[in-house]
């Protein structure tokens, strides 16, 4: 890109310093067909960089190589001569540019308009038209005399030219005044360079009979193209593009402006004399214009009551019909659906396949439901359902058949996804007449079936009290994460054979301002829930890793755990925890990831890929609550893990079951065999402790040593325990 850039700026001061009136074979043609080269050796890159996939970068790269071989023919022409004085085969590749720019600029708008073509299609041709009446008045001069410069052929090819120009220059302004459009990262380029184009273009039409090979026209035209090979070099990265903010202009300017200069063509036309074809471009550029402003305000109605991914009704759509519905008297049920895990789907795979996911996931819905029956999309991942005069056994006989839809996998590309959703079910009349009421029901009932992982739940009056807290508690979840009101506390591990303290656990709590400290059981499955647990993990992770480093600093040379569930598993994980690490200067050893082996099961390949890149910089893994989810001691052998946590439960049971007792020894003993480190947790009495020292477990953790402390009561307990143990 560099290397076309100093080419240009270096043709340009030559022209300018040159004799203009005097053909340099150096400045006027090598110099100006080795820019064009380098544009096209960009554009070429751009091709093969994209592997030849991207049809606007392929329709670009031809439409500047076209160019550029007319040029090169036209410079082999000239033969001593200032210029050519008849159109030649030079033209044919000039013109030919334009189709090919245009179908790259097409390509743009068919990939990404999803069915709403005509719009943007009206607007360019108006623009378009427009452009041409206004550029008729312009070329006034040449439209009334066949002997500006030329044989009439001649004329009419010279004056093709700046009309091709304006129309590639009014698509591009459709496409940017089209909501959500882009027609690459470098889009000014385009823009520019198309003026620029348009420009000399214009300048030639107007002065054929003096124009001479070297003058500044010829800058116009060679930098245009290289602004053009710039735009295609940035569209062979779209997904660089894909995270820039969209740019555009207004919806109604392209119209709105076209529609002005036509009226202006007609007021001057109305004065003087002015070509006929400018005249008859004007009309017509009104007379179009008319057509999408009578049906604007009907389409921009639909558009907003319809969902834009889905194209189901949107919540707009449902608040209005839905009560129109329920003044008819008649029975009925609202649904409320949320997908399962949707989260993960997005974190783990995309946005862009989870979105591809929930357009499967309605016209699923879709299919089941009868003529009558109302599909919104509410948002997010949540739909809404209204069936009319139906019973409750009718209503819920549906959302049976809702979630069968979904137990076949969904195919997307090489993804293959298994989702499920939890139904509210509000029933009217027996649960309101009113819409926010029923919406409120069916969401608390929502909820219940999310917690119970039952599929679906009717609305009942005892849900309400228990429904109205946990939707009342994941909003303060929001705001207790904005004004940070967690803190942690820290359960020592000590190693059985001497007592040592080797680290800690880090345990969070919520200061709630109303309820007091809540233990991680009150709040954690809501933050799940709601698809809040990777804010927090990331809170709990920075307070951790800062109060590590506060204790080295201290001389306390004390690692820390820290609980991670499923959907904080992701691939970013590795260097986010990294980046924290380094910023505060510890090292990754003091850091342990505790996971449970539900998680570590539920996506084995990926989650131990992630973790496997984590312990590969240091950072240990311990799989938590072992032995209270799957049966996993055949993926021991094989997951990144340091070090297995036994469930309190099964330490508990020591006391009174001698196969407690067995099954522990058992499980301590396969551990060890595979290298790993074994923690009991929930050790509360000194008979345990030794019954796990004798079957040579390594650390425990429980009441017996301390129970979770406060960040600040940590280092007065070690260095009493130290004291103590110096006595001892």
């Amino acid at each position: 890109m560099s290397v076309t850039v100093l080419l240009l700026v270096g043709y340009t001061v030559g022209l300018l310093v040159g004799d203009p009136g005097t053909f340099d074979p150096l400045m006027d043609g090598w110099l100006c067909i080795a820019t064009e080269l380098a544009a096209v050796a960009l554009c070429v890159s751009a091709s093969v960089r994209s592997g030849f996939a991207e049809p606007q970068v392929l329709l670009g790269t031809g439409a500047i190589v076209t160019y550029s071989a007319g040029d090169a023919y036209y410079a082999a022409s000239l033969d001593g001569a200032a210029a050519l004085t008849y159109a030649s085969v030079a033209d044919v590749a000039y013109l030919a540019f334009y189709p090919l720019m245009l179908g790259a600029l097409g390509v743009v708008m068919v990939r990404k308009l999803k069915g709403l073509a005509w719009p943007l299609l009206l607007d360019s041709i108006v623009g378009a038209l427009g452009a041409a009446s206004l550029m008729a008045l312009i070329l006034a001069p040449v439209l009334r005399t066949g002997t500006a410069g030329g044989t009439p052929f001649e004329v009419i090819v010279a004056v093709v030219y700046p009309l091709l120009d304006l129309l590639l220059i009014t698509a591009v302004g459709g496409v940017l005044a089209s909501r959500g459009l882009d027609i690459g990262p470098r889009w000014p380029l385009l823009v520019a360079g198309l003026i620029i184009f348009s420009a000399a273009d214009v300048a030639y039409a107007l002065g054929m009979e003096d124009y001479s090979v070297g003058s500044i026209i010829d800058v116009g035209w060679v930098a245009g193209i290289v602004a053009i090979a710039a735009w295609v070099d940035g569209a062979a990265n779209p997904a660089r593009a894909s995270h820039r903010t969209t740019h555009g202009v207004p919806e109604l300017a392209a119209p709105v402006v076209s529609t002005a200069t036509a009226l202006a063509v007609l007021v001057v036309g109305s004065q003087l004399r002015i070509p006929v074809l400018a005249v008859v471009f004007a009309a017509c550029t009104l007379a179009l214009a008319a057509v999408p402003l009578a049906f604007r305000n009907r389409m921009l109605v639909t558009l907003a009551r319809t969902d834009e991914l889905t194209g189901l009704p949107n919540r707009r759509a449902l608040i209005a019909d839905v009560p129109v519905r329920l003044l008819a008297g008649r029975t009925g049920a609202l649904f409320l659906l949320d997908l399962d895990r949707f989260k993960h789907v997005n974190d783990a795979l995309g946005h862009d396949v989870g979105d591809a996911l929930l357009v499967q996931v309605g016209k699923r819905f879709a299919a089941r439901l009868q003529p009558g029956d109302m599909l919104a999309r509410l948002g997010g991942d949540e739909f809404a359902v209204f069936l009319e005069g139906v019973t409750e056994e009718q209503a819920v006989a549906t959302a049976q058949s809702l979630a069968a839809e979904l137990a076949d996998p969904v195919e997307l590309g090489a993804a293959t996804l298994q989702v499920s959703a939890s139904v509210g079910i509000a029933l009217t009349p027996e649960h309101g007449t009113d819409m926010s009421l029923l919406m409120r029901k069916a969401d608390i009932a929502m909820f219940c079936a999310k917690s119970e992982r039952s599929g679906h739940h009717v609305y009942d009056a005892s849900d309400d009290d228990d429904g109205a807290l946990r939707l009342r508690t994941v909003q303060e979840l929001r705001v207790a994460l904005a004004e940070d009101q967690f803190e942690l506390h820290y359960q020592p591990k000590v190693r059985l054979s001497d007592g040592e303290v080797t680290g800690v656990e880090a345990l969070v709590r919520w200061n709630h301002p109303t309820r007091g400290l809540l233990l991680p059981v009150a709040f954690l499955p809501l933050a799940e829930e709601a698809g809040l647990m990777p804010a927090l993990s990331t809170i709990v992770l920075q307070r951790a890793v800062r109060r590590v480093a506060r204790w080295r600093a201290e001389g306390l040379d004390v690692s820390v755990a820290v609980n991670m569930s499923g959907s904080c598993i992701l691939a970013c994980l590795p260097h986010e925890i990294a980046r924290l690490l380094e910023a505060h200067g510890v090292p990754s050893s003091c850091i342990m990831l505790e996971i449970t082996e539900d998680v570590l099961m539920s996506s084995p390949t990926g989650t131990s890929a992630i973790l496997a890149e984590l312990r590969s910089t240091g950072v240990q893994i311990a799989i938590d609550d072992f032995g209270t989810g799957y049966s996993s001691l055949a993926y021991l052998r094989d997951l990144p893990v340091d070090e297995l946590k036994l469930d309190r439960s099964f330490v508990t049971a020591m006391k009174d079951d001698q196969r407690a007792v067995g099954l522990v020894g058992s499980i301590i003993d396969l551990a060890h065999s595979l290298g790993l480190r074994v923690v009991a947790e929930g050790v509360e009495d000194e008979r345990s402790r030794d019954e796990l020292l004798a079957r040579d477990c390594d650390f425990a953790q429980g009441f017996l040593i301390a129970g979770p402390l406060p960040a600040g009561a940590v280092s007065p307990w070690l260095s009493e325990r130290r004291v103590g143990a110096g006595r001892a």
